[in-house]
């Protein structure tokens, strides 16, 4: 397998579980940022595509996942949703995406640093920042899951935190 063909299908693999984990979501606004992720997954498979097949200049489409997701949690806080997580099944799940977006991140840094392809080493640089705010979502989704009361975490929370990257 090929780095293309391992990057497509980490990327699908990525988009599979985010969208099991918004199915099986009982928090409207975390199945909404699960979504979006899955869905920003769909945009690495694509560009992973173009490159395998050696397009010239492929580019990655801009996100603005940060911000929505800021809103989302912004949203939860401000329409008081019941939040009834079941926190030991949700933490374990939360921590296997941990897992996968770091070592995604890791993936394509490495693979940055090997490419001898100027635009290559750009898409893969971009890459691996992304999958790295996906890491930092998932981290703040599984202090928000974590908490004895997750709403008064979203009462407290001024998000600055996923505004640091």
């Amino acid at each position: 397998m090929n780095i293309y063909q391992f990057a497509m299908q980490m990327e699908k693999d990525g988009e599979d579980f985010y969208r099991r984990l918004a199915r099986e979501a009982t928090v409207s606004g975390l199945a909404k940022i699960f979504t979006m992720l899955a869905d920003e997954e769909v945009k690495h498979y694509a560009v992973v595509v173009l490159l395998s097949r050696k397009e010239k200049n492929p580019q990655l489409a801009e996100t603005a996942i940060l911000g929505n997701v800021k809103n989302v949690f912004s949203s939860m806080r401000d329409e008081k949703e019941q939040l009834s997580i079941d926190s030991t099944a949700a933490t374990v799940s939360y921590r296997k995406a941990c897992v996968i977006e770091a070592a995604s991140e890791e993936f394509y840094r490495e693979k940055a640093g090997q490419s001898e392809d100027e635009n290559e080493r750009r898409i893969f640089s971009r890459l691996a920042r992304e999958e790295a705010h996906h890491l930092r979502i998932m981290e703040n989704i599984l202090e928000f899951v974590s908490k004895p009361e997750p709403g008064n975490w979203l009462e407290n929370s001024e998000w600055h935190h996923l505004d640091e990257y």
